[in-house]
Parts: structure tokens; C-alpha cells; sequence
């Protein structure tokens, strides 16, 4: 289900919504203060899984 972010650039409220279609899009309101004109917040997203990680500390080694 495509959940986006929104922020309202009238009082700075930011909030989530279910949008089905991109005709629904144009018809988002903030819900603290009613203003029309939300923008679309890029937002991360998150995965579990199993495996080594690829992060910075996968390749350090104790030295000695």
C-alpha cells in the first residue's frame, strides 16, 4: 500500500496519508491547518534481514 509523507509549508506539520491514486494527490489537505498546497516529504524506508552487514565496521579487524 503506498503510504507517502507530507509537510505542510504553512505550519510545518508533517504527517502521513494513504494515497490510492495520483488523482487523490490533489485532493491532500493538512490536517493541523487545511492548507492545500502540502509538498511530498521523500522518506526513507527500512528492511530486516538476515546476513553480514555491509556497513563501515564489517571490514575492521582487531590488529595485533
Amino acid at each position: 500500500m503506498p503510504i507517502f509523507e507530507y509537510t505542510c509549508p504553512n505550519c510545518g506539520h508533517s504527517f502521513e496519508k494513504l494515497v490510492l491514486s495520483s488523482r487523490r494527490q490533489s485532493e491532500l489537505s493538512c490536517p493541523k491547518c487545511g492548507n492545500k498546497e502540502v509538498q511530498k516529504v521523500v522518506s526513507l524506508f527500512g528492511s530486516v534481514g538476515q546476513g553480514r552487514s555491509g556497513g563501515a565496521t564489517a571490514n575492521c579487524a582487531p590488529s595485533g
